[in-house]
């Protein structure tokens, strides 16, 4: 199969955007895409289109694909909804990496938009709800909140997990969003303000959920057939994983691992030749505090049980030995939940082509990402590297 590369990405800003429609974020993300290609690009070079989208609120659930690749003048090409819950963006990624190798396209558009903003606070956790398990969860009236404060629960009981440890992934989180100018939350926080906010869903406070956001981001992947065309600094993807699971926690054999993502890490890993050693930053879904920690574990940073003294030591801190969520993560950018996956890849893409500002790290080579549906119902990992770095080494 031929090799995949990344040689555009952009997203609109993340926040309440009551002067925007879906159709309009969408386009100012694919125009930022276009922007950050080295060469140029005419999107009439694009070949096939996926988009992300939950629909949040029932807005144009059917044909979304076509209702916003033809806002930005691609009415002429195939076009694709992607719905994976929080992951669907994640996925609309893998599917333009498939359509690449398999020599089906040369170059494919894909991202996700959201707008959740707008709507009432009791009709926004409806539409978060129907990712989860409808009738056990959503149904018996289990919040998204409710669910992922099951898992903290039983995290600290198995391994002593504390809030302290909890309230230190937000820290870290808005510190690192403070500095990106995308971010819908650009502000710090303190340790202190994290644990002592209101609780949301016990033992999940304020500070340990990320917002709901409008926003939208999008991606250009090139086949190693054109990519010269485009890149002067191409961004390999080097492996792919993906993997599904019971939708409803309650059905699982643990509430302190998301298995899809274990899985899908493997796959990934596996693909590109590199063990979590060879990452030298990651974006991880965090639609909760916990939900960080345990990406930690999933992914193999640290050992089962160990996330809240790794996030403590500093290891996923800019300056650490793994800098995690560089973006700010769901919890300080934002969770516009179908333009996730691909904002997510946005954040690698800048990170590793010298894009990411006053966030940037030192000449990254190997960069990922892992974007989770749900609770764990499906699990998206994209390993990223920039090939002339890796093969310079250190």
């Amino acid at each position: 199969m031929r090799d995949a590369y990344v040689v555009g990405a952009g997203q609109s800003a993340y926040g309440s955007f009551p002067d925007e429609s879906y159709r309009s974020l969408f386009r100012t993300a694919v125009e930022a895409a276009v922007d950050s290609v080295d060469h140029g690009i005419d999107l009439g070079a694009v070949d096939e289109a996926y988009v992300g989208t939950l629909g949040v609120g029932g807005r144009q659930i059917g044909l979304s694909a076509p209702a916003v690749t033809e806002h930005v003048g691609l009415d002429g090409t195939p076009a694709t909804r992607v719905e994976n819950a929080c992951a669907a963006s994640g996925y609309a990624v893998r599917q333009a990496v498939m359509a690449v190798r398999s020599g089906m396209a040369d170059v494919v558009l894909a991202g996700g938009v959201e707008v959740m903003t707008d709507l009432s606070g009791d009709t926004v956790r409806y539409w978060l709800g129907v990712s989860g398990e409808t009738e056990w969860e959503r149904l018996s009236g289990t919040t998204f909140a409710g669910v992922y404060a099951q898992m903290a629960s039983a995290h600290m009981r198995e391994h002593g997990t504390t809030t302290d440890q909890l309230s230190a992934v937000a820290v870290k989180n808005h510190d690192n969003g403070a500095r990106n100018p995308k971010a819908q939350l650009d502000f710090t926080c303190t340790l202190e303000e994290a644990t002592a906010a209101p609780t949301v869903a016990d033992p999940l406070t304020l500070y340990h959920c990320c917002p709901t956001t409008d926003g939208a981001a999008a991606v250009l992947v090139a086949s190693e057939d054109v990519v010269d065309d485009y890149a002067a600094d191409p961004v390999r993807v080097a492996g792919v994983g993906a993997a599904a699971d019971r939708v409803g926690l309650f059905r699982r054999d643990s509430y302190t691992s998301i298995p899809a993502s274990r899985r899908a890490a493997d796959a990934a890993y596996d693909a590109a030749g590199v063990g979590p050693a060879d990452l030298d930053f990651a974006e991880v879904h965090d639609c909760f505090a916990i939900a960080e920690l345990l990406a930690y574990e999933d992914l193999r940073f640290c050992e089962r049980g160990a996330a809240g003294p790794y996030v403590e030591s500093g290891a996923t801190e800019p300056d650490g030995e793994l800098p995690v969520n560089t973006s700010g993560g769901l919890k300080s950018k934002g969770h516009p939940i179908g333009a996730t996956g691909a904002g997510q890849v946005v954040e690698a893409f800048d990170q590793l082509t010298g894009r990411a500002g006053d966030r940037g790290l030192e000449a990254p080579a190997v960069g990922l990402t892992h974007n989770v549906g749900g609770s764990g119902g499906a699990a998206v990992v994209h390993v990223l590297e920039r090939e002339d770095r890796r093969r310079a080494g250190p």
